[in-house]
């Protein structure tokens, strides 16, 4: 599968190690004076050892790699200690990777290890996502809806609940896809549908993509298959306009469920320009 990781420039690494001991999840290794990333499974792809790089040898990639494997990462750091454990866990909770964060709680839990994690309630720590390394845009995030919060007189409130949403930032790993109801949208879809929150975003997971403009489309196909198989989404609902090019996505997201290995029910809404639903149809 496609996924964002970190990439060595050896030629740059001068073996200060510092990203080793920053890398909480034990991705990184020194070897023979240069920093190696010696299993992807244990790479999240958040970036948190790019910020302690002095010479800027490392950086983000995506490209082919195993998935990220939680379980992998508390069996291979809980003999490092209870410090280790403790930086690794509000790793993913600074980072709102709380299914994540989760199922390392409950590693602890079922292998009986007892730690005190009260210092993961305490939000005065958090570091912002600048000091971790990579781009604050395309950071995942996944929040709850605030009803509390004036809508500045429109007429509904936002639907969404994670960030990013562009298909081509978006990691197939983020807590937020397990076992979502996806919904890939062609980006026009939600400037022409007037209640596209409350019709067709509500109780869904997000991803936007043009399959006209977009570049690289074959990247979607490889990322709606991890997403089917890996993050085993519920079901994928395909929203796109009336006009020919639009249907591109709908060939996607086919291409997609035909690559996988589980078969999942594909819901295809066409919209017209006017902002009408011509057609809801399960494929």
């Amino acid at each position: 599968m496609k996924r964002t990781v970190i990439k060595i420039d050896e030629n740059l690494c001068n073996g200060c190690g510092l990203c080793v001991s920053g890398c909480h999840e034990g991705a990184l290794q020194l070897i023979d004076g240069k920093a190696v990333m010696i299993s992807d499974m244990f790479c999240d792809g958040l970036g948190a050892c790019i910020g302690e790089c002095p010479v800027g040898a490392i950086e983000l990639e995506e490209r082919e790699a195993e998935p990220y494997d939680e379980i992998a990462v508390m069996e291979r750091i809980v003999s490092k200690g209870e410090k280790v454990i403790l930086a690794h866990l509000k790793h993913m909770k600074d980072h709102n990777e709380l299914e994540y964060l989760r199922q390392g709680i409950e590693f602890l839990k079922q292998n009986n290890i007892d730690i005190d994690l009260s210092s993961l309630e305490d939000k005065s720590e958090a570091k912002s996502p600048c000091q971790s390394g990579g781009c604050p845009g395309s950071a995942s995030k996944s929040f709850t809806k605030d009803d509390s919060i004036p809508n500045n007189n429109i007429n509904q409130n936002s639907e969404l609940t994670h960030w990013p949403i562009q298909l081509h930032l978006q990691s197939p790993t983020a807590s937020y896809f397990q076992g979502a109801n996806l919904l890939l949208a062609a980006d026009c879809t939600a400037f022409s549908l007037g209640a596209f929150h409350s019709n067709l975003l509500k109780n869904k997971i997000l991803s936007i993509a043009c399959p006209k403009l977009d570049s690289n489309k074959e990247v979607y196909v490889e990322k709606l298959v991890a997403m089917i198989d890996q993050a085993k989404i519920d079901t994928l609902t395909v929203a796109i306009m009336e006009v020919p090019c639009c249907g591109g996505l709908l060939q996607i997201a086919k291409l997609a469920r035909g690559s996988a290995k589980r078969n999942i029910p594909v819901k295809v809404i066409k919209i017209s320009i006017k902002g009408e639903i011509l057609e809801e149809t399960w494929i």
